[in-house]
């Protein structure tokens, strides 16, 4: 692929997340481990929200360091003892999509942080977002977003963002947006 397209790629990404480049970077809220596949921020996945109460409560809630659990290699923070029990009995399924990465990014090919505070259950799987501009972008085509989402997690889980924003290092077979 040709620098300019490369760059246009870049640049396209950056303004679908409506977010700043850098000599190529793409600023994000939250940073991330090379190749990591949760999106862990400050040591605990979720930014140590609890991962139940955006299911039995329907709203954020910060976990207390008194009630963890991992999962997958994260650390998992929760309001009470009970919410920890629950996760335990299923963490598959209180565990955010995508590692708690950004659902939009996903979609566009990258692993972008999010903010717990941007989220969304739907049919029964909790999604993130960058922040709450990118959520508005984001509920326009939920599903066929999930779709792209879905088709990306899979090619880029193990992959750290800075090659997937490098073209010549980008695995081929992303989608970008939609589907």
């Amino acid at each position: 692929m040709s620098a300019t397209s490369k760059t246009l790629r870049t640049l396209s990404v950056a303004a679908a997340l409506g977010i700043a480049t850098f000599g190529g970077v793409i600023a994000t809220s939250s940073p991330t481990l090379a190749a990591q596949e949760i999106n862990i921020v400050d040591g605990y996945a979720l930014q140590g929200y609890d991962p139940v109460t955006y299911f039995t409560v329907g709203a954020p809630t910060p976990g207390n360091a008194e009630f963890v659990a991992e999962h997958d290699g994260a650390t998992y923070r929760f309001a009470s003892a009970a919410n920890r029990d629950l996760f335990n009995a299923d963490p598959e399924h209180y565990a955010p999509q995508y590692g708690g990465f950004c659902a939009f990014g996903a979609a566009m090919g990258r692993k972008f942080g999010a903010d717990p505070t941007a989220w969304r259950v739907i049919d029964g799987k909790l999604y993130l977002n960058l922040n709450k501009e990118i959520q508005q972008r984001w509920i326009v085509d939920i599903p066929g977003f999930i779709r792209g989402a879905n088709h990306n997690w899979g090619i880029i889980e193990s992959i750290e963002d800075a090659k997937l924003a490098d073209e010549a290092m980008a695995p081929k077979g992303l989608t970008i947006g939609a589907q």
